[in-house]
């Protein structure tokens, strides 16, 4: 595998702003692992961070360069601050950054694929609202996603954090808007014309497994393609580092 530390500009927020990716390497003769390249454009998984996290955190916290070195997977971590990967009403639009620029810039630099049986998101916490709001806001870009410990309720999770959501979506109510998962997933199943594939997993123990359960069971009544897991567990790296292992066996690249 090909690891980069990627500066770049971004037209959307006005600043630079960084990526970690990882790229597939064909190789035999390293010692403990070898790599593996299937395609001559990667197929390609968004991996999206936490709340209080940032690009690096997945490579500083986990061993996903070594998990996906025989997959021929390439991995595009970005940062996005504490945004909840929104258009930010006061604030960068980070929602059109993840969304439309970044994808775009990224196979401008390298050679990833656009085809939709190809791209993947996933992600931890507020990545995993991030990583759901993606693929069922566009089914049509995103073959599969999956969330960790996802904050998937954030009616919810607006509660607890009122003056910090006032100022990255207004005073507009949350639920039923573009930001609400529950909305994003009616409007998939009654208005795509393809549905993604669904991963979902939370700890018995975390403070988000409520609001887990409740949107599992409401895309279990869209009749949306989910896969639920859980196990004993908190919100903490201990459980996500071994449960993105299983996302990658679940994607069956």
């Amino acid at each position: 595998m090909a690891l980069f530390h990627c500066n770049f500009f971004s037209e959307i927020l006005g600043v630079s702003t960084s990526m970690d990716v990882v790229l597939p390497q064909q190789t035999v003769s390293q010692i403990g692992m070898k790599g593996s390249v299937k395609k001559s454009k990667h197929p390609t998984l968004y991996l999206l961070h936490g709340l209080s996290d940032d690009h690096t955190t997945w490579q500083r916290r986990t061993s996903i360069e070594r998990y996906v070195a025989n997959m021929g997977l390439a991995v595009i971590m970005p940062s996005v601050g504490r945004s909840w990967y929104a258009d930010m009403v006061n604030g960068p639009k980070y929602w059109t950054f993840i969304s439309e620029e970044l994808p775009a810039i990224a196979r401008s630099f390298f050679p990833l694929s656009d085809r939709r049986e190809d791209n993947f998101v996933a992600g931890l916490s507020m990545g995993g609202y991030g990583a759901f709001k993606l693929v069922l806001r566009f089914p049509d870009r995103f073959a599969a996603g999956a969330s960790l410990s996802g904050a998937l309720d954030i009616g919810e999770r607006s509660k607890d954090r009122q003056e910090e959501f006032r100022y990255i979506f207004g005073d507009a109510p949350l639920k039923g808007s573009m930001n609400d998962l529950f909305y994003a997933a009616k409007e998939c199943k009654t208005k795509a014309s393809i549905s993604p594939r669904l991963y979902q997993w939370c700890g018995t123990s975390d403070f988000l497994y409520q609001d887990n359960l409740r949107f599992r069971d409401y895309a279990l009544e869209l009749g949306l393609d989910l896969t639920y897991e859980e196990g004993p567990g908190d919100h903490s790296w201990e459980h996500w580092d071994r449960q993105i292992q299983r996302v990658l066996q679940w994607l069956a690249i």
